[in-house]
């Protein structure tokens, strides 16, 4: 599949940080991607004289807190797109890819979907990583009627009170985690907890379900501690847990701010003196790290060593589409772009066409099986809420690899129907097909 650049005028975002230097290494290796600042737009696709090409829209942080599972989500993305451009297409329609960084903020998230949708005639869109990101998306897509993938951004609000008819959300989300590792940390860890919380919608709700959890089992929230985003200095906050000196501190925090987080942890020690629980742990957060700094138990969707049908030819594909990578295999963000992206043009083909309505009616309720996924469970899209229900893996640090890059050892894996969030139907009122526009391009 053929890659070139078509530049807007705009300022690049600044480089200088630690992540940053990783994500230019990361595209650099990305045979031919590379780092795309606020307005820069990257078109794939094979040329046709027949049809007018599909574009997808990736909507994909390239900045900010999450720029580095920016770049891993859209490289999954693009690999299912180049699948099917390596079989004509969908529905005799080369796919373009269209992509514009979304910067971690809600607001050019907004206005990113507003102009793929009105100038770039973008049929679907795809991806997200922050959850105020995905849902500033969302409701522009709703607005217009089009179709958008929300791949990797986890507030439980995004498949409850955000939740619309045109967006799909598959990653699994914090509800999902806490019910999967709450119980057995309070039995095992203890009673006496402290959140440690991204101060944003994620970051929220995600301690508000932990808190729930915890509460509902006899455990005790004895503080909460709020994490302004982009935080790099955590001295105050990792000051206040020696003083309270909980039994747990259960976090909820994401991107760049993990890793700092996880490094000054180490420097003072405070890993070995009370239980530490990520809710959830995404890929390029902790590739890289030492073995100290991956510590404590946290959640995933999937793993690159899993002993499951596909899952060692998805990692040599990884390999062989992008040679180079800095990140040398793929993790869960790479995962749920690839395989959410395979899917929304899966049901494209069997709807027949690339209407709106008909295109949602085929994902509703639609089953995906545990081989075709690389999961243990067979995974489902709920029709009243529009989440993928999967299976949820808890993780460690691997003391004992198998290979290079082994760096997770999976504890537990849950059943989608044993995590689903009970609040998440109460919450989510879909619009209705008549109130969602017709979209199709």
């Amino acid at each position: 599949m053929d890659e070139q650049e078509h530049k807007a005028p705009a300022l690049l975002a600044p480089s200088g940080s630690t992540r940053r230097s990783l994500l230019g290494t990361i595209a650099a290796g990305a045979a031919g991607a590379t780092f795309f600042g606020p307005w820069k737009v990257n078109h794939a696709w094979a040329q046709s004289a027949q049809k007018k090409p599909l574009v997808i829209g990736l909507t994909m942080d390239a900045s900010g807190q999450y720029a580095a599972s920016g770049v891993e989500e859209r490289l999954g993305a693009m690999m299912a797109i180049k699948e099917f451009n390596a079989k004509g297409g969908v529905l005799g329609r080369p796919i373009e890819a269209l992509h514009i960084d979304t910067e971690t903020t809600p607001a050019t998230g907004s206005r990113v979907a507003e102009r793929m949708i009105t100038r770039n005639e973008a049929a679907f869109l795809i991806g997200g990583l922050h959850s105020g990101v995905a849902n500033a998306i969302s409701q522009v897509a709703q607005k217009y009627g089009c179709i958008y993938f929300n791949t990797n951004s986890s507030s439980p609000t995004e498949s409850g009170k955000d939740c619309h008819r045109v967006k799909f959300v598959w990653d699994g989300n914090g509800t999902n985690f806490a019910e999967a590792i709450v119980k057995n940390a309070i039995k095992t860890n203890g009673r006496n907890w402290v959140l440690l919380t991204n101060d944003y919608v994620w970051g929220h709700q995600t301690a508000k379900a932990t808190r729930a959890l915890v509460e509902a089992n006899g455990g005790k929230i004895v503080d909460e501690l709020m994490i302004p985003q982009n935080t790099r200095d955590f001295a105050s906050y990792l000051i206040k847990l020696q003083q309270i000196k909980p039994e747990v501190v259960a976090t909820a925090v994401g991107g760049d701010d993990i890793k700092a987080l996880r490094q000054q942890v180490v420097q003072l020690g405070l890993q070995k003196r009370m239980a530490w629980i990520n809710n959830q742990q995404d890929w390029p957060d902790v590739y890289g790290l030492g073995p100290e700094q991956i510590f404590g138990v946290f959640g995933t969707t999937w793993y690159w060593m899993l002993d499951l049908p596909g899952v060692k030819e998805f990692v040599a594909n990884y390999q062989k589409t992008y040679p180079g990578m800095a990140i040398q295999v793929p993790g869960n963000v790479y995962y749920n772009g690839y395989v959410a992206t395979r899917e929304l043009l899966r049901c494209v083909e069997e709807a027949g066409t690339t209407a709106n309505i008909a295109v949602i009616k085929k994902l509703e309720g639609r089953r995906m099986t545990a081989r075709d996924r690389m999961q243990a469970y067979d995974a489902w899209i709920d029709p009243a809420t529009h989440q993928c229900q999967q299976t949820i893996y808890m993780a460690t640090y691997n003391d004992q690899p198998k290979a290079k890059d082994d760096i997770f050892r999976i504890l537990t894996q849950s059943e989608p129907k044993d995590v689903v969030d009970p609040e998440a139907p109460k919450n989510c009122k879909l619009e209705s097909y008549e109130a969602t526009p017709s979209y199709e391009m």
